[in-house]
């Protein structure tokens, strides 16, 4: 069964959705690759409850005290992608070329496409839990966003990352 409950942001709607124990998305409204919700029933899941806590301690400007219980639905590839987004530090940013890397070495390749890599990035379904909003292109060029740039730039704000 597939669950969803909705979170009023800062930056609009966010609709989380669980499997009922652990966090299976966390998408903003409109956000491009996000699933129909149609389906999902709505319910107080502990889940939701806490992963609103974490919402409101980010969006108070502090980095969340606790993590999740996370179960992202992708493939291998995608998979291994988003565990490596989750390594980066909240108030840094990193490259899509130096999580290229760091997938390449995890398969034990020399090295690795960053538009492969971007476009598993492009699909994280969970926002902001799982940074990808942390990535940025070559010389830390602002790029891709599924859930839009302004959303991207202001999380970065947020985070003491951009000044201006």
């Amino acid at each position: 069964m597939a669950y969803k409950s909705y979170f009023p942001s800062a930056l609009g709607l966010i609709t989380l959705t669980s499997n009922g124990k652990e966090l299976t998305g966390l998408y903003f409204e409109g956000q491009k690759f996000a699933p129909n919700f149609k389906e999902y029933l709505e319910a107080p899941l502990e889940i939701f409850t806490k992963t609103k806590v974490y919402l409101v301690e980010y969006f108070n400007g502090n980095k969340p005290s606790f993590s999740l219980p996370l179960k992202p639905q992708g493939t291998d590839f995608q998979k291994l992608v988003w565990s490596s987004l989750i390594t980066i530090p909240y108030g840094t940013t990193t490259t899509y070329g130096e999580i290229a890397r760091q997938v390449a070495l995890k398969l034990g390749k020399s090295k690795m496409s960053a538009q492969a890599v971007g476009s598993a990035i492009a699909h994280n379904p969970i926002c902001i839990v799982i940074p990808c909003h942390r990535v940025l292109g070559q010389k830390q060029k602002m790029v891709g966003f599924a859930a839009g740039i302004e959303r991207k730039e202001w999380l970065l704000r947020h985070e003491g990352v951009l000044v201006s």
